[in-house]
């Protein structure tokens, strides 16, 4: 899907603003070159004032690209393209996100035993806009935002089917430590996808980064340029 456009990108600087060894791990193994840089956008939007999970995910997601962007844009190479994503798990009306300890992972995945959840990810892709002038803003010392940034904003939704898992397997698992930085409690790509009977949608949408849908809007991005 990149190839067309894989010699533009090797000239770009991209920054992912992000510091999830999984979106790492995929967006490295499809030959994308790029800076990591962990926003430190303060994750505690009100989730109640989302209308759906995957709003509150692109908001998240937009908030930690928008503070990359705007602390780099000052270096002598600023980003070219800032990528960002937030996941979460949506069951029943209630949003999941990492757990909090222990306790709180056996809680939520006693919760998915043998039901249907839906994993949403919010995606952002910031690129400066050309011959944008920076404002300062001499009352409080931030820089102004608006207009200095194309924002292009997806999201994708994949229903992940949890096996019927005794309280036992739900202990075992969460000692083993693999649940604690993941949306959900779990990692598919690991132990967690033992626990997994089926996924409808977007595999890699599971791990914390929709590839496929990202390659596309990359490759309409640049395909002209």
């Amino acid at each position: 899907m990149l190839n067309p456009v894989m010699h533009i990108l090797s000239n770009k600087r991209i920054v992912l603003a992000s510091g999830s060894p999984r979106r790492r791990q995929i967006l490295e193994n499809i030959g994308l070159k790029f800076d990591i840089v962990r926003s430190t956008f303060e994750e505690n939007l009100d989730k109640l004032s989302f209308k759906h999970p995957y709003d509150y995910a692109m908001a998240t997601s937009k908030g930690k690209a928008l503070e990359v962007m705007d602390r780099l844009a000052k270096e002598e190479r600023p980003p070219d393209l800032v990528i960002s994503a937030d996941t979460v798990v949506a069951m029943d009306g209630v949003i999941y996100e990492k757990p909090k300890d222990k306790q709180d992972a056996v809680e939520m995945l006693s919760r998915f035993s043998g039901r249907t959840h839906t994993v949403h990810t919010g995606v952002t892709l910031l690129t400066r806009k050309a011959n944008a002038v920076r404002l300062e803003n001499t009352a409080g010392g931030n820089h102004q935002l608006n207009g200095l940034y194309n924002i292009l904003q997806f999201h994708e939704a994949t229903d992940v089917v949890m096996g019927h898992l005794s309280p036992d397997v739900i202990k075992s698992y969460v000692d083993t430590g693999e649940s604690m930085d993941k949306a959900g409690g779990y990692g598919i790509q690991a132990l967690g996808g033992t626990l997994i009977e089926s996924v409808k949608g977007e595999y890699f949408n599971v791990m914390g980064f929709p590839i496929h849908h990202f390659a596309k809007e990359i490759y309409k991005m640049y395909k002209d340029s």
